[in-house]
């Protein structure tokens, strides 16, 4: 079974303080989730990932199409306790200490008054606040809110967890904390899902990615098979100084280094510059492939000015556009379709 299911979603606002425009922010999106998988859902700012993930959330209804959370509909109070959610901005009650949030927190999501004590100290532990625990919140720093925020996401024990740019305020050092901890959440048979602009972090972590720019959906799937045959280079590295003129005239980029020369090329010439190297005699030290990384991948999905200019006129033409932040305020919760007043797991 997918643990997320998204059939045809889409939101548009109504933006606009006289006349009133059309504002599409999700055009219609197809995505599944598996089971157990770490998922990256990447894009730039405004590209439509924290109006999907508040969709999600039951935050903002959608204009139209499906999803489903393990099986459930977004309303389904069963699903709403087994999934913990960590919103990019959170607020938090600042004369509360990070232990009083969490046991206030843990309260709201139904967890058992006999073993929130423990679970406190276990979560503290986790996302490195043991220290600060009983710190209050107006105190810490941007990095070790965000610490809090994941602490509350998995307090729980939820079966999926949705984090929306985790990495966000941390130093390098929390950073890799933050990868080790959604690792081990992954070991645990749960299913994370996380919006993030880093891409070395998505590259590293995720199973799977995807893509989306204005809205739209631009790529899904592994990196490997996401980067592999997109761009595709190889290297060849042959000893001497001389380069041929044929690869010369290919355009390739060629670097000699002492008695060596190091060209890269598209991988569909490869036979044709071996074929020229055998000819003048010079003796082949490597063929390496050259795969396109997930950041070049990216880029490369996001630079298409023609296309971009194209959908970003017809937008335009229907007096549409996309965003990620437009529309209506929507006061953001720390536990997925609850109110500071009201608990997840009894919702």
């Amino acid at each position: 079974m997918a643990a997320i299911e998204i059939s045809k979603l889409e939101k548009t606002y109504s933006v606009g303080f006289w006349r009133k425009r059309p504002k599409r922010a999700l055009l219609p999106l197809d995505l599944a989730v598996e089971e157990g998988e770490i998922f990256g859902f990447l894009g730039p700012n405004g590209a439509g990932k924290t109006t999907t993930l508040k969709i999600l959330m039951g935050l903002v209804f959608p204009t139209g199409g499906t999803a489903r959370i393990l099986g459930m509909e977004l309303d389904d109070p069963r699903m709403k306790s087994q999934i913990g959610f960590l919103p990019e901005q959170p607020y938090f009650y600042d004369y509360l200490t990070a232990r009083e949030l969490l046991r206030y927190y843990g309260q709201l999501s139904g967890v058992n008054a006999r073993d929130l004590t423990r679970k406190v100290d276990t979560v503290l532990e986790r996302v490195g606040l043991r220290d600060a625990a009983n710190l209050q919140l107006r105190k810490f720093s941007k990095g070790m809110l965000q610490r809090a925020g994941i602490a509350q996401a998995i307090l729980h024990d939820p079966k999926v967890v949705f984090l929306d740019e985790p990495m966000s305020g941390l130093d390098p050092m929390g950073r890799r904390e933050v990868r080790n901890l959604i690792e081990e959440l992954k070991g645990e048979g749960k299913t994370v899902f996380f919006s993030t602009h880093i891409l070395a972090d998505a590259e590293a972590l995720c199973d799977r990615v995807a893509i989306i720019h204005l809205g739209k959906l631009r790529g899904v799937g592994a990196v490997e098979e996401l980067t592999a045959g997109v761009g595709a280079q190889v290297e060849v590295v042959w000893a001497g100084t001389i380069v041929p003129a044929g690869i010369r005239a290919m355009g390739a980029e060629c670097h000699v280094a002492g008695e060596t020369v190091r060209s890269v090329f598209a991988a569909d010439k490869q036979d044709v510059v071996l074929e020229m190297l055998r000819r003048e005699r010079l003796r082949l030290i490597s063929v390496t492939p050259v795969r396109m990384s997930l950041e070049d991948y990216f880029i490369t999905q996001l630079g298409e000015r023609g296309e971009m200019n194209l959908l970003a006129r017809a937008e335009s033409a229907n007096g549409a556009g996309s965003g990620d932040k437009s529309g209506e305020n929507v006061s953001t919760s720390h536990k997925a379709g609850t109110t500071p007043y009201s608990s997840a797991g009894k919702s």
